[in-house]
This record gives structure tokens, sequence and C-alpha cells, in this order.
């Protein structure tokens, strides 16, 4: 009797996981098949949209409005509640109930919400339908100009919050209008040294099925209008969406702005060294003795991203193919760029600091010097804190008797502030199918190869963190960069040589410095020729050092286009061909 027991406990215990997982699985596949709710009602009045809807219902409780709770999902402590759900052909005048088992973060089941008065939100991030060349038909958020920001996203909807009462895990019933639609984003307008163009990409239309566009904005030497002759280099600087060239203020910095306290890098008054810093950089770039160079950023979001990370893959196209043989030469052609690959340099931090080697990477010939500040992980044996090659899991270090959560983010004195399977599940919130648009996703769209559905495949399952390892040997061979170096080095070393130039700080708040050092091992092995190019660290500096060993991060991240032009310049002569004009552009 007493094993009969025992087994129909245990029985019920394992029932009750397995519904469980499929509760958060079918969050994770896009499925909005269960009809159990909570009470909350959701419409939206018929003249925002007069159309068939796609997307996700994204629903957030806090206990505070200072600012909207649109704006307070995030990886550590301080973050709201968020749940999401899927909505596929949502139709006017429909009134939608949220699932009771929708996925959430941080607490995972809305039954085990704390008892309370919160205030609740819910904005609906629209997808749009595309038509790939590959064969897959897929749905995912069409940038509108704001650079892939599912808050910030015009066209998207969302509620005036509202409160609400919990009590033992049940939500009262409430009815939400999304009443709120996000305007359109103006364009910024040209001015004498900065220009703003966009152009459509034949071979990402091809792709997508549809007309997709690379824009950039464009910083012009000075004196470029008196020297109709002069042909000038062109500073490449990668990152995140700009929404126009950043760090450039003709202007003095306004002597009545209002200080404000920078979170990240507890400072007062950071917005006043913003102004102070972009409006010395306007002084030094027109003064006498800034290198006459153009410098561009780029405009290249995705349906997974505010940036593509600059290189071709299969959930998002030619997008390396199409910056490097469609976009900057027409930038080349329409400002009188040198059009040579010595004569294009790259540079940036974090996202841009991988782009920036990558693209020197991928197309070695193409591009003349690469400086690349704490760069996303670029040795994949320290994916993070992940080793995506030898270790299991990617959530735990798991030993025979425990197991111990992977840290995701920490500040300068190792102090952790949320786990990696915490980030990962606040994407889960925000998008299935690899469509939150945030970082673990867009790794995935970048380095994946693609599902029976043309969707990103998981490096590991975003649930229980087991990794494949057949992605993963696919992401070794096509996006390793630190691997790519190694087995290629024989084919390609001249082409790097005098190139490669890394700096990261060594309390990187997401541990990439770790890839920085397996990386640095691999180039001083190099030889015939060796690498000749720099690897450099800041001492207990956090995400964002690039080699200033003078100036915080505060100040030293608004310094790119000051420090890398100037070091390129330098060096240019060691990677230039003979011939070359090294002189007119110098003026």
């Amino acid at each position: 009797m007493r094993k009969t027991i025992q087994r129909l406990i245990l029985f019920g215990i394992f029932a009750f996981m397995m519904i469980s997982f499929l509760s958060c699985s079918n969050s994770e596949n896009g499925k909005n098949n269960v009809s159990s709710s909570n009470g909350i009602q959701i419409s939206y009045p018929t003249d925002h949209y007069n159309e068939v809807l796609d997307g996700r219902l994204i629903l957030l409780i806090t206990d505070q409005i200072e600012t909207e709770p649109r704006f307070q999902l995030r990886d550590d402590s301080k973050t709201c509640q968020g749940f999401g759900m899927d909505v596929n052909e949502w139709k006017q005048g429909d009134v939608l109930a949220f699932e009771e088992n929708a996925f959430g973060y941080p607490i995972h089941v809305m039954k085990d919400l704390p008892s309370g008065e919160y205030y609740v939100q819910i904005l609906f991030h629209k997808y749009e339908t595309f038509n790939r060349a590959d064969g897959h038909l897929v749905k995912l958020p069409m940038d509108r100009g704001e650079g892939q920001q599912w808050n910030k996203a015009p066209g998207n909807l969302y509620s005036t919050p509202q409160k609400i009462n919990i009590k033992d895990g049940a939500l009262s019933s409430i009815e939400i209008k999304l009443d709120q639609k996000i305007p359109p984003i103006e364009e910024p307008e040209d001015t004498k040294y900065i220009k703003h163009i966009k152009i459509k990409s034949k071979l990402l239309s091809d792709f997508w099925g549809r007309d997709m566009y690379l824009g950039a904005h464009v910083l012009l030497p000075e004196g470029w209008d008196e020297h109709p002759d002069v042909k000038y280099p062109l500073a490449i600087f990668h990152g995140h969406f700009p929404d126009d060239f950043g760090g450039f203020r003709p202007t003095p910095p306004d002597p009545n702005l209002k200080p404000e306290y920078s979170e990240r890098f507890k400072v007062d008054g950071y917005n006043k060294f913003v102004q102070e810093e972009a409006h010395d950089f306007y002084k030094k770039w027109t003064g006498p003795d800034f290198p006459r160079v153009i410098a561009i950023e780029i405009q290249h979001p995705t349906p997974y991203y505010d940036d593509s990370y600059a290189v071709n893959s299969e959930a998002q196209g030619p997008y390396g193919d199409a910056l490097t043989y469609e976009l900057i030469p027409y930038i080349e052609k329409e400002f009188r760029g040198i059009g040579e690959g010595w004569s294009r340099f790259v540079y940036g931090g974090s996202t841009g600091g991988w782009e920036a080697l990558a693209v020197q990477v991928k197309y070695p010939k193409e591009y003349g010097m690469c400086f690349a500040a704490c760069p996303d992980p670029i040795d994949f044996r320290a994916y993070c804190l992940v080793n995506i090659y030898e270790d299991e899991n990617a959530y735990y270090k798991e030993g025979p008797f425990r197991k111990t959560l992977v840290a995701g983010h920490r500040d300068y004195l190792g102090n952790v502030d949320a786990s990696l399977k915490d980030m990962n599940y606040r994407e889960l919130v925000l998008g299935s199918q690899g469509r939150s648009g945030q970082q673990w996703d867009i790794w995935e769209a970048t380095y994946s190869p693609i599902d029976k559905d043309g969707n990103p495949k998981r490096i590991w399952n975003r649930l229980t963190g087991v990794i494949d390892k057949e992605v993963a040997a696919y992401w070794k061979e096509n996006y390793d960069l630190a691997y790519i170096l190694k087995r290629d080095w024989a084919k390609h070393g001249k082409d790097w040589e005098h190139k490669i130039h890394l700096y990261c700080g060594d309390m990187d708040n997401y541990y990439l410095n770790n890839a920085v050092y397996l990386a640095e091992e691999i180039l001083s092995e190099t030889s015939a020729p060796f690498y000749n190019g720099e690897v450099d660290y800041g001492d207990r500096a956090e995400h964002c050092w690039n080699g200033d060993h003078d100036n915080g991060n505060h100040i030293s991240r608004l310094r790119y286009n000051k420090m890398f032009i100037k070091k390129y310049t330098k060096k240019v002569g060691l990677i230039a061909p003979k011939g070359a004009d090294l002189k007119s552009w110098r003026y």
C-alpha cells in the first residue's frame, strides 16, 4: 500500500512538471491555443489599424510608475514583471483574453505572483510577414526607423497604465484598451558636415522578398567643399542603430542643462559630459591638425535586432556582402572616397567591436585595419561564461551533487546582479522563436543555421540550458572569429598583418575579456607573418573600455572617433600599397 501511494505521489509530481514544462514550451514555440485566462480582456480602437494583426502581447506589472512599465523590464533585481503571448490573426473588434499560463519573467507563472496593488500595462509588438527567397514564410517585427526597439517602435500599440489587484496569484478582472499608438520618427536633416543617405539593397531585397534599405550618417571632413579633387579614406564606425551621427556638436554645451545622474557609470551630470565631449570633437574635427577622412555610422537594422552584425547569415541574409559591396562603394562614389581596401578602416565597441573584427576577418582584402573594443564573444570557448564546445549546459555548472547558476552580468568588483538564465528568460517574454530583438536572440539569428520553419536554431534550449552540439559545430566553422583566424592564417595572414587591434577591460560586465584572452593566445602564436597588431586590457575597467588608460569609461566611450581615426592615420603606411596617395588628404 505504501509503495502504491509513493508511486501515485511520484506520478502526480511528474505530471505536474510535464504540464508546467509544456506550458512554457507553448510560449517558446509561439502557440497561443490555451483556453484558460486570468480575466484580462484586451482590445484596440478600430481607428488604429484596419487589418488583421500578428505580433506579441507583452503584459507588464510594476509597483511604481515613475517611468512607464514598458521601460522597466531589465535583467537585474530592479526589473518589473513581464509575461509574453503570441497573437496570430487578431481581427478588428475581437477581444483577446491574456493567457493564464503565459511564460513570465522573473516570476514564471501568474499563480506565483505576490498579493498587492500594482500597475499594469500591455504593449502589442506588431509583426509582418516575409516571404524569403529560401522558401520560408516568417512573421517578424519590421524595423520602422527606431532601430528595432519593442517599446519604442512606431506603430506598436500600448495601454495607459492602470491599477490592478492581485490576491493569491489571481489577477482581478480588468478590461484594457490599447489606446496609445507610438508615432513615426522624423528623419534627421542634412547639415554642412553631416549628410544622410539611404539606398535600396538588391541583395537584401531579393533575400527578404520585399524592398530592404541600408542607410548611413556621413560626416564630411573640414575642407571637403574646398578640395574637390581630393579623395579620402573612409572611417567606418560600427555599433548599434544610430539615429544620427553621434558625438558631433557644433554649438557649445547648454549652460542651462539640468544635470542627470548616470546609473550605469555612477556619475552626476553625465549629460553635460556628453555635450562637452561632442563639442570638443567638433572643434578638433574642424581644427588644423585632425586627419581629413570621411567618417560614417551605418544603419542596418534587421527584423531580429538593431543591426545585422555586418556578416552574411542564414536567417538574416547577405548583410555582409550588402554593406561591403553595395553601401560602402556607394558612399565612396558619392562623397569621393578613395575606394580601395587599404583606405577603409573599421572600429567600434561591444557589438561594434565584434563587427569590426568580423568584417576584417571575413573580408581581409576589403578593409585596411580594425580596432575592436570590448567585442562581443570572439572565441566561443568563452561565449561569455559558457564554452559551447565542452559545456553541456549553459545555465548551470554541474557536479555530481549540486549545480551552480552561471553568472550573466557583474560590476567592476565582481558583484553579480543577473544570471545567464535570467537574461535568457527575459528574452523569452519578449518574443518566441528568436524574435525578442535582444542580445542572445541576435547572436543566434547571426550565427545559427535555420530550422525547418526558417527560424534560427537554438544554441541551447532556452528553458533548460542544454547545449546543441551540432549548432555549436556550425558556429565554430562560420563565426568563431578566433578559431577562423587560426584556421586560415596560412591563407590570409599577409592580409591581416598590422590590421588587428583588440581592447577590453579585465572586469568587463559581460565577461567578454575571457574571449579576448583566448584570441590573444592565438594571435601571439602567429608567424609568417606575425600579426603585428595590438591587444590591450584596462585594469578593473568595465564594458566599453577602448584602450584609454587615462580616463574612465564614461569619458573614453565618447572618444571613439578621436582615438581610432588618429591611430589609423599613424599606421596606414604599414598597410597601404606602394604608390598609394597618403598626402593629398592630409591638408
